[in-house]
């Protein structure tokens, strides 16, 4: 344990003393691994940049690894892509912001220096030590904050929980709708953070059912009183809450954070809608991206439906002061950092 401390402190350093691109750059990162909703937030950072004077008609960009795709190097994912050549959140991310240039490599050097754009998001770049970027959010699960969490194998940080400090501010991820009385002061006390960092919160909203095969979905199952609910989500805990408000849900297929699905999984997912045949079938929209590079029966096709999901904040404060660093980012970025 006290060399991987010692190796994180070394990655740290590097980070720190990283040059940052020839453009604005926002990193969304966090120090554990999964389940704080990279995803969702950088979406809103997207939907906020588009809404903006300063970057709304700007060329605005989205770096990513791209994890456990099969293509290699830099590569441009479009909307028309498939989840294993450009990963299943950049995919997601280019079909639902086609005026977004997404790109993956795992050089994230050389991937900004590729991008002819004004800005760049980057998905999870906190870590990684040759790149310093203009602003960095770290987000923090309301549900396993980082200071009851314990470094890997034994947790689930990737980091060193005192890294958090080094973020230009922090999002508190997945809070309930309502914030008792001094818990978000209870939360700066317990992160150690100082008085001057902003501390964010946000929660999750989940929208209507969208069909993923449009063309051929019956619409009649978006009115079924039961659903069958399959995912390959770090936590799928929330999802379930919210999908039995409308639903009652007959059966679940939990697979692997960003399970590749095969063409048994189809088969295992085909077996439980004929054994339920009246019941709507849900997924996340990250799991539905990975479906499409598959053949997919008509008996699925028709009823499978996705559930988006948004991040807000809980305090329109917060997001004000988020679209503040954002215009920020003219002044402080242009011209390298």
């Amino acid at each position: 344990m006290l060399i991987q401390r010692l190796i994180l402190s070394r990655a740290a350093k590097a980070w720190r003393n990283a040059p940052g691109a020839a453009v604005p750059t926002v990193c969304v990162g966090n120090i554990t691994v999964g389940g704080t909703g990279k995803t969702p937030h950088t979406e809103l950072i997207l939907r906020m940049l588009l809404e903006s004077n300063r970057w709304g008609n700007a060329g605005l960009a989205v770096l990513s690894r791209g994890y456990k795709r099969k293509s290699k190097g830099f590569q441009i994912v479009s909307p028309d892509s498939t989840a294993s050549f450009g990963g299943d959140e950049p995919l997601q991310i280019a079909r639902k912001f086609p005026t977004v240039t997404v790109a993956v490599d795992k050089n994230r050097v050389e991937g900004c220096e590729k991008l002819a754009s004004d800005l760049i998001v980057l998905d999870d770049a906190f870590q990684y030590k040759r790149l310093h970027a203009t602003l960095n959010i770290v987000l923090v699960n309301y549900r396993r904050p980082i200071f009851e969490d314990r470094l890997l194998p034994f947790g689930r940080l990737r980091d060193l929980p005192s890294r958090i400090k080094e973020a230009d501010a922090v999002i508190v991820t997945k809070c309930p709708s309502v914030l008792e009385d001094g818990e978000r002061e209870a939360w700066r006390e317990r992160l150690r953070l100082p008085e001057n960092m902003p501390l964010w919160f946000t929660t999750v909203e989940y929208c209507e059912p969208v069909a993923v095969f449009p063309d051929q979905a019956d619409t009649r199952y978006n009115y079924s009183k039961t659903a069958v609910l399959f995912s390959g989500i770090a936590d799928d805990t929330p999802l379930r809450a919210h999908i039995s408000d409308t639903y009652k849900i007959v059966e679940v297929l939990k697979f692997p954070d960003h399970h590749a699905f095969s063409k048994g999984d189809i088969g295992q997912i085909a077996a439980a809608v004929r054994k339920h045949p009246t019941a709507a079938l849900l997924t996340t929209e990250k799991d539905a991206v990975r479906v499409l590079d598959l053949d997919v029966p008509q008996e699925i096709r028709e009823r499978l439906f996705a559930v988006p999901v948004r991040a807000t904040f809980l305090d329109p404060a917060d997001q004000q002061a988020l679209e503040q660093r954002l215009e920020q980012l003219a002044v402080i970025g242009l011209g390298g950092v």
